[in-house]
């Protein structure tokens, strides 16, 4: 089987990560995700970053178990293939600037005269409204107006520091993805589709509520600066390399101070409970660090481990690939690419028992399958030469097609 999504159709009118990833998310369950990109205008991923073969990594790791259309929405013959497309589509997503869509005339009210029951999403970087919503954003400028950069500082005070990987666009794909199944569902339950519309400064500050904003969750009783709970985080040196060392309960507290030898840390009334080891977690996170000089971290995670004390390895990304844990889970496959050759990448995280997924095809060439998909639509030979000879849509190697 396909996936659990397999029978759905997906119009990915996105570009660059969020969107893309989303539809891909989608794809990689099952659904006929067509990726639908202007012959002059192709995703910008496409020619962004290290790539071989006409493919960077950034495309072929966001548009896996795609096909690709590629189309002029901009003119009138182009505009009416899309909306062929949209008759027999179940989900629309699109990732532009508010105002965009209406100007194509492929907003959400136009669609809906189409297709009544289509699940419309809309992807924006500030939301619809607001003295920002026109504003041009990327992942750093959310991480900075959002608070993630301060939290990730650690205090208020700090300098903030962004965190290395683009998590509000990856953030907000799989919280569209994640509201698609639910509006399907709605869907199958009520007939109706819906608009969807979600913003990554909306997915990252509800994401940050579940545990970065307590200061401010209790009205009336606002901390007004945000202080670091501690000087350092969990990650420990040892004589060696870094390890991780995690502590919750009184049970993994005393068991940590037995393994480490330091008994005596047993009877500190500041450590006795955990309220206690949060209040003084600087003491406590100090003293921790001292005694984990003392030893390799080969040592230290045997022995923390046998103690029943949650360790880990710090390790780069090439040791990540390695590592036995990430071998005996399966989460990194490899696959051959018809263009792009042999390629590995993480398989979609969730594994359906009923209905497993499976990578289909790798990330599509620009326009790789417009000829198929416009046959699908019902257009003779005969028009689809007309809108190729056009410029309306393209298929790959066409002279006037932007192709990465």
């Amino acid at each position: 089987m396909a996936g659990p999504l397999d029978g759905i159709r997906v119009i990915d009118f996105t570009t660059m990560v969020a969107g893309p990833y989303a539809a891909m998310l989608l794809a990689d369950q099952g659904a006929d995700v067509i990726k639908v990109e202007a012959p002059l205008a192709s995703d910008h991923a496409r020619r962004a970053g290290y790539g071989a073969r006409h493919f960077t990594a950034a495309f072929v790791n966001n548009n896996r178990n795609k096909r690709s259309l590629s189309v002029d929405a901009k003119r009138a013959a182009g505009r009416e293939a899309i909306l062929r497309l949209v008759r027999t589509a179940d989900v629309f997503l699109q990732n532009f600037r508010p105002g965009v869509m209406a100007r194509l005339g492929l907003d959400e009210p136009e669609l809906r005269k189409t297709n009544p029951g289509i699940v419309y999403v809309s992807i924006s970087g500030w939301g619809e409204n607001g003295p920002l919503a026109h504003k041009p954003v990327y992942d750093p400028i959310i991480q900075a107006l959002s608070g993630l950069a301060t939290v990730q500082a650690g205090s208020d005070t700090a300098r903030p520091r962004l965190i290395r990987t683009i998590l509000p666009d990856k953030l907000t794909g799989i919280t569209a993805a994640q509201a698609v199944s639910s509006a399907l569902l709605a869907r199958e339950r009520t007939g109706q589709g819906q608009h969807v519309r979600l913003s990554m400064l909306d997915a990252i500050i509800a994401f940050m509520w579940a545990s970065d904003m307590g200061g401010l969750t209790f009205v009336g009783k606002e901390v007004s600066v945000q202080r670091a709970a501690t000087f350092i985080d969990l990650i420990y040196q040892t004589r060696t390399d870094y390890i991780s060392v995690s502590v919750m309960s009184n049970q993994q507290w005393q068991a940590f101070c037995r393994a480490v030898g330091q008994p005596e840390w047993l009877s500190d009334e500041r450590f006795k409970t955990p309220a206690g080891r949060d209040r003084y977690a600087n003491e406590r996170l100090e003293l921790m660090q001292s005694a984990l000089l003392e030893r390799s971290a080969e040592d230290w995670l045997d022995l923390l481990d046998a103690a029943g004390v949650p360790c880990a390895p710090v390790l780069n990304r090439a040791e990540v690939v390695e590592h036995p844990q990430v071998e005996a889970s399966g989460i990194v496959i490899e696959t051959d690419h018809p263009h792009a050759g042999r390629l590995r990448q993480a398989r979609n995280a969730a594994v359906f028992e009923g209905t497993p997924t499976e990578v289909r095809r790798g990330a599509p060439h620009l326009g790789e399958h417009t000829v198929e998909v416009l046959r699908e639509l019902d257009y003779s030979d005969d028009e689809i030469a007309m809108l190729l000879d056009s410029g309306t849509v393209s298929v790959p190697g066409d002279p006037g097609a932007n192709p990465g």
